[in-house]
């Protein structure tokens, strides 16, 4: 930092007027700025954006997981033209309709 106490100030005093002028709107501005970033109301519409970013982001990333794992299923059960591969599409109904049944005996069971 330079030490201007030792040259002469040449400014007439009309400009050092206009110059603390100007610096004082200068501060009243930075001082507005900071008020509205530390208001209540701001610190809280930052949060919930963040939060509403966060939500949109991990779930585009949950669908495109999603996605990614039914074409896989699907690839699995159906052949490369599109007709179902009974040989794997059978057994899986099997279990599905042996789990729905053992599920549904043991509400009855609860129920009894």
């Amino acid at each position: 930092m330079a030490d201007t106490s030792s040259t002469p100030d040449t400014r007439t005093p009309a400009e050092i007027e206009a110059d603390i002028k100007r610096r004082r709107e200068t501060l009243a501005e930075t001082l507005d700025e900071i008020g509205v970033r530390v208001h209540p109301k701001t610190i809280v519409g930052d949060a919930k954006a963040k939060v509403v970013s966060h939500v949109d982001n991990t779930l585009g990333r949950a669908y495109v997981r999603a996605n990614r794992v039914v074409g896989e299923v699907k690839s699995q059960m159906v052949t490369e033209d599109g007709a179902p591969r009974l040989e794997r599409i059978v057994p899986v109904a099997l279990v599905v309709v042996g789990v729905v049944g053992l599920l549904a005996l043991g509400s009855r069971r609860r129920k009894g």
